[in-house]
């Protein structure tokens, strides 16, 4: 199995590392800037025999190596700064995002492509627009990574593992995001009983800042280390056709009362792809919730339209 991650930077380059030392797949690192993939592909590699995997890894500028890839994962744009939101991203973003989808058209057009770039939503609309590829095979990253999030906080406040805390969060990957607290539970027993109301939609505020709180702690910096094992948890289930049931912003098509809009739903991840889209039971204001966030994403493509044609 073979996955390029274009773009080195943090997440990228962390993301390469976790599927090599994972033993998950060989990868191909790709970056526009001169020498810095090929430089962290080699040091990747140089650890191989101290770490213990026989993945290959190799890094480049040029996007051929890339072809026979399974899965391509794009990671590749301009980081938020403290202050600026995943939107203000979006002039920029969309235009990477345009030049390296092409690329993987034409050099590797039968992967599956999962985006991570912000505005998450947005730049996996334009994903599927430019490679015309069919639904199942593009997706992007972010209700995994929303999830682990309010997995944490929840974890943090009921002073146990977070790995025990069954959560969801839908929607779209920013403000509008609209994490799941009537079917929240740990150890099976529902959250609602464990945590008062304030101090719940407290947590499930620092969820929708998670990403802007650690942009603030680190001034130069975004999250990585989270997002990257958000991304090799869907590859991983692709890769191995595991089946797994995970959040991800894929288009919907009459799911939830939703039509023609990248939106995070859960669904079913194995080797073709997203297999299912699963319609779970949401209350009337989760639904409610759900549908805004998709309407905030429909503004923010319809914002795209107008600078891509201006």
């Amino acid at each position: 199995m073979k996955v390029t991650v274009v773009g080195a930077g943090h997440v990228g380059a962390t993301c390469a590392q976790r599927l090599v030392e994972g033993d998950i797949a060989d990868v191909y690192l790709v970056d526009i800037a001169d020498g810095l993939a090929a430089g962290k592909a080699l040091d990747l590699a140089q650890a191989a025999p101290l770490v213990g995997h026989s993945r290959r890894i190799e890094g480049g500028t040029t996007y051929e190596p890339a072809a026979g890839s399974d899965v391509v994962v794009i990671t590749a744009g301009v980081p938020r700064k403290p202050g600026m939101s995943r939107d203000d991203l979006l002039a920029t973003n969309g235009k990477i995002v345009t030049s390296i989808v092409e690329q993987i058209a034409e050099h590797a057009p039968d992967a599956i492509i999962i985006m991570v770039t912000n505005p998450l939503d947005v730049t996996t609309h334009i994903a599927m627009e430019v490679s015309g590829l069919a639904r199942e095979r593009v997706m992007g990253m972010a209700g995994a990574l929303d999830t682990a999030r309010f997995r944490c906080f929840i974890g943090f406040e009921l002073g146990c593992a977070a790995r025990d805390v069954q959560a969801m969060v839908l929607g779209g990957h920013g403000d509008s995001m609209v994490p799941l607290a009537s079917s929240a539970t740990v150890g099976g027993v529902p959250i609602a009983g464990l945590i008062a109301p304030e101090r719940l939609e407290e947590i499930i505020q620092r969820t929708r800042d998670g990403g802007a709180e650690i942009v603030g702690l680190m001034k130069t910096a975004s999250a990585f280390y989270a997002p990257s094992a958000g991304v090799v948890d869907m590859v991983a289930s692709i890769l191995r056709d595991e089946g797994r049931v995970l959040p991800a912003s894929v288009l919907l098509r009459g799911e939830f009362g939703i039509d023609d809009t990248f939106v995070g739903v859960p669904v079913r991840l194995g080797a073709a792809g997203v297999e299912e889209i699963i319609e779970c039971e949401l209350s009337a204001e989760e639904m409610a919730a759900l549908h805004a966030s998709a309407a905030h994403v429909r503004e923010t493509v319809a914002a795209w339209e107008r600078l891509k044609n201006a």
